[in-house]
């Protein structure tokens, strides 16, 4: 490690104002971020902690119906509070990592980061979910760009996400065991006026929408409707886990486990 300053604002505004200062970064759960440090794949000058906003923390509906949940929420907060309305979301919550990181990783971080084998990418794309940051409001089919990569500008804080809450929903994972991490992973969220499937894990281009899975499954929602289609392996994350024919193939096999686990 090496040294630095950490800011601890209370306030989202505070936190805006520290994150103006040279070469400062936003920390919220560190994750992945600490790690990083260690290995001095990044240098900032000052760590702005989004931990003690209490602004941004905990899990309520809105006057929509939505399920919020505030963006330094860690993951078993949400997998404890979110059960009753959304029981779907709270069980891909409780299968992120291990206790230790269920208890210090928060939905802000992973949605900022944008790991590419991330869970909650999956959830707030396949939910069509709206990511909250402290200037706007950003549709999830807009947020995500690629690879690591967001719509957030230089000094935006997800600050709160925002769930339409599906008829039902399931979020089936092939676990790679060292990481826990998906090796790849399926989002289905069944919505009265249609499917939404999203995919994790498989992707160089990151999370993405399976759209001819969710065409069939809205006009037939089973697991025979997905039998005969297919992805693309050209895409896809091609390592010593596995190659991109085979995560091609996991993605229908994913998809039609958690169609099943739902129908």
């Amino acid at each position: 490690m090496y040294n630095f300053d950490i800011a601890k604002p209370t306030t989202i505004a505070d936190a805006v104002q520290a994150l103006k200062a040279d070469e400062a970064q936003p920390l919220s759960g560190g994750q992945t971020l600490i790690p990083t440090l260690k290995a001095r794949l990044a240098m900032p000058s000052t760590l702005v902690s989004l931990h003690g906003i209490d602004e941004m923390k905990g899990v309520c509906n809105d006057d929509e119906g939505r399920l919020c949940i505030g963006g330094a929420t860690t993951h078993a907060t949400v997998m404890r509070e979110a059960k009753d309305d959304y029981p779907g979301l709270a069980s891909l919550a409780a299968r992120i990592g291990d206790p230790a990181v269920r208890n210090r990783g928060t939905i802000g971080g992973s949605v900022a980061n944008n790991d590419p084998s991330a869970c909650y990418p999956a959830a707030v794309l396949g939910s069509g979910a709206t990511v909250v940051t402290n200037t706007r409001e950003i549709a999830a089919d807009d947020y995500f760009k690629g690879m690591f990569e967001t719509a957030l500008e230089e000094g935006e804080i997800v600050t709160e996400v925002k769930f339409p809450i599906p008829q039902a929903a399931h979020y089936e994972k092939m676990i790679q065991p060292a990481s826990r991490f998906p090796l790849v992973a399926v989002f289905v969220a069944r919505f009265a006026d249609g499917v939404r499937v999203a995919v994790t894990g498989a992707s160089n281009n990151g999370v993405f929408r399976w759209s001819e899975a969710e065409a069939a499954l809205s006009s037939n929602f089973s697991a025979d409707a997905v039998a005969g289609l297919s992805v693309s392996g050209d895409e896809m994350i091609s390592d010593l886990h596995g190659t991109g024919a085979y995560r091609a193939h996991l993605v229908g096999v994913m998809t039609k486990r958690a169609v099943a686990a739902l129908a």
